[in-house]
């Protein structure tokens, strides 16, 4: 048997066998073997070559993560007897289950230490995890006390049920189930890991309420959420790093720097920007707009709404009907708030004849689309309803693909490192068990998107068949200052939208030709990518960004003329400049001027006057006393420039 790519002798019943025989398969918590994961428990009649998936792998974490959710169930069900339980997935950072409790009780602080207590003695027992396929009378019988889990089975019963639901109850006319216990048992499809003992390190975080299904028209439910590792050190570091991230929190410092907030007279995911915040957004796109028009994009600009044949057409409505805001009747036609910019595009391109002399056609929009996202998913900036899409759709040769996805790839991470963001992974996402496209053009559009990641020298790794179903996609993945992963960009190649909307371009050779298509969202969204620097940066936003990168503290009225002196050379230099009068205390002026993260605070007094020199505090640094005015001068002007790309303008 190949094992990670390693020839192994021998005959092996189980992947519980199997870890046994090798060295380290102590760390293994799952086998992926035909395409699947699959527990250490199941039969291995057959199977030729399997990877190991170990709990400190991402794949392995998510195993293990999961695992906990059904501990954690079993500790509600066994401190609330009569508790509902719902669904309880692993997230990309740990796990939640969403409960209804007795008379609507309430999970408190108390009550959440009580159910971690009872889930590390659950883990202390060693329960297995064990998978059994039940029909849909017993399974009825199983969970009769459970409606949530009787309208999941119902749902699959009835029709087959969603692919949430499949993914719930693991089957379409079976249901797979797992016990750990005699006394509780859960609908899954796994996998699993072997017994308890293998979530060594767990902890609660907090509760929320959440709606059944995500709807506000069905149930409300508590839902805890937790995390686990495989050691008490990877725990112990995921919550240092999550009470820096509190600290981080855009939402918090959104409104602690009056840049936007929520209100509920507008709608859940709908953010209103305050001066200073909308300084921000206008300097991220003028800069962004202007380095598109240097490289070779054309702007577009298009409605917000459109009528429902235009998504009938582009396949929206039926993909994506659940994503989009409700329709609106006028004049006798539907329209909808676009979800999307792409068919927009679609319609310039074909609005004429195109020739291969014309491409390739780079349309670039800040494009705001509308999507209705559940309220229990919305958070801050970086999920909302309302989000404007650095958007661009390139049109092309087949011959000009791998060509424009590597000067693509060149102009993203140069756009990306303007904001001082350096970390950088790939992955490329290969074609899924489910796909549209014939083979060959599968094959061609991956090579080229393998051939621009190796142009680059990006480091990338391949998920193979976690491409979208139309073609293969790049995704930019940034590490922050807190060791957390963010998808920002994705360049998406398409080959289904020009099928169906019948795109060709004349050839060289006089024949019509189907052009490649390009879906490209650099900032992913001006919203989200906000928030992604705000809690980078911790609120310290690049100068160059700041409607206010200066900030003049004069220590009383008798050096008020030297600071309008120095604030009048300041701006002269191009420098955003604000003086804040010796009206209130200096130490109260300072640390407004802290909390309000101005670049550059420049305290002048009567010493300064006579010396011709400035007290100067930079970015996260102390305070510098008798810093000469013309050496403040020239430092401070070039910090606060905006970057240059340095790319060749084409």
């Amino acid at each position: 048997m190949l094992i990670d790519g390693v020839r192994v002798q021998g005959e092996f019943a189980t992947g519980l066998e199997l870890v046994q025989a090798i060295e380290g398969g102590g760390e293994v918590v799952a086998l992926e073997y035909g395409g699947e994961l699959h527990d250490l428990s199941a039969p291995l009649g057959g199977v030729e070559k399997v990877r190991t998936v170990t709990a400190i792998s991402e794949a392995g974490r998510s195993v293990l993560r999961h695992s906990a959710a059904h501990i954690m169930a079993q500790a509600v069900v066994d401190c609330f007897p009569g508790a509902r339980y719902a669904i309880g997935p692993s997230t990309d950072d740990g796990f939640f289950y969403d409960f209804q409790l007795p008379g609507d009780e309430r999970f408190d602080q108390e009550e959440l230490a009580a159910i971690e207590d009872r889930m590390r003695a659950i883990i202390a027992e060693r329960q297995p995890f064990a998978r059994s396929e039940i029909g849909f009378a017993e399974a009825e019988e199983l969970f009769a006390q459970q409606p949530y889990k009787l309208e999941i089975i119902s749902r699959v019963r009835a029709a087959g049920g969603s692919e949430e639901d499949l993914r719930e109850a693991g089957g379409s006319d079976r249901v797979s189930i797992y016990r750990n216990s005699e006394r509780f048992a859960d609908l899954c499809r796994g996998p699993h890991v072997p017994d308890t003992s293998y979530v060594r390190a767990v902890k609660l975080l907090r509760t929320s309420g959440a709606y059944w299904r995500g709807s506000e028209a069905n149930s409300q439910l508590q839902r805890i959420y937790g995390t686990a590792f495989w050691s008490d050190e990877e725990l112990e570091a995921h919550l240092l790093r999550l009470r820096e991230a509190e600290q981080r929190d855009h939402r918090k410092l959104g409104a602690e720097l009056d840049w936007f907030h929520f209100p509920p007279e507008v709608g859940g995911g709908l953010p209103v920007f305050h001066p200073k915040g909308a300084y921000v957004r206008y300097r991220m796109e003028e800069f962004s707009r202007k380095q598109h028009l240097a490289y070779g994009y054309q702007l577009a600009w298009t409605p917000h709404i459109a009528k429902a044949a235009l998504f009938e057409r582009s396949g929206h409505l039926g993909w994506y009907r659940e994503g989009m805001f409700p329709p609106m009747e006028m004049e006798g036609s539907t329209y909808y708030p676009k979800p999307m910019n792409c068919p927009f595009h679609i319609l310039i391109y074909e609005s004429q004849p195109r020739s291969y002399r014309d491409l390739p056609i780079r349309l670039f929009e800040f494009g705001t689309v509308y999507r209705y996202e559940r309220s229990g998913t919305l958070h801050g900036l970086a999920r909302v309803r309302g989000l404007t899409q650095d958007d661009s759709h390139i049109f092309c040769t087949p011959e000009q693909l791998a060509e424009e996805l590597a000067r693509l790839l060149e102009f993203v991470l140069a756009l990306l490192r303007a904001f001082g963001l350096e970390d950088f992974t790939a992955e490329l996402a290969t074609k899924p068990e489910k796909a549209v496209g014939s083979d060959s053009d599968w094959e061609f559009a991956t090579a080229a998107a393998r051939s621009a990641l190796e142009k680059t020298g990006l480091d990338y790794a391949v998920a193979e068949g976690e491409g979208a179903f139309y073609a293969p996609k790049i995704d930019i993945h940034l590490t922050d200052a807190i060791g957390r992963r963010w998808q920002v960009s994705t360049l998406q190649i398409d080959l289904q939208l020009p099928q169906r909307f019948d795109l060709e371009f004349q050839s060289a050779e006089n024949a019509k030709q189907r052009p490649f298509m390009i879906h490209r969202a650099l900032f992913g969204s001006v919203e989200r990518f906000l928030a992604i620097l705000i809690e980078h940066y911790e609120g310290h936003l690049p100068a160059w960004l700041l409607d206010e990168q200066v900030r003049l503290l004069p220590v009383n009225d008798t050096s008020a003329n030297y600071a309008a002196e120095v604030s009048s050379k300041l701006a002269a230099a191009g420098v955003r400049v604000a003086v804040s009068g010796a009206g209130e205390p200096l130490g109260a002026r300072v640390r407004r001027a802290k909390i309000d993260r101005i670049p550059y605070l420049v305290v002048v007094g009567p010493q300064d006057i006579a010396n011709g020199t400035v007290g100067l505090t930079r970015p996260r640094s102390p305070e510098e006393r008798g810093v000469p005015l013309s050496a403040f001068l020239e430092e401070v002007t070039k910090a606060v420039q905006e970057p240059q790309l340095l790319l060749e303008a084409r």
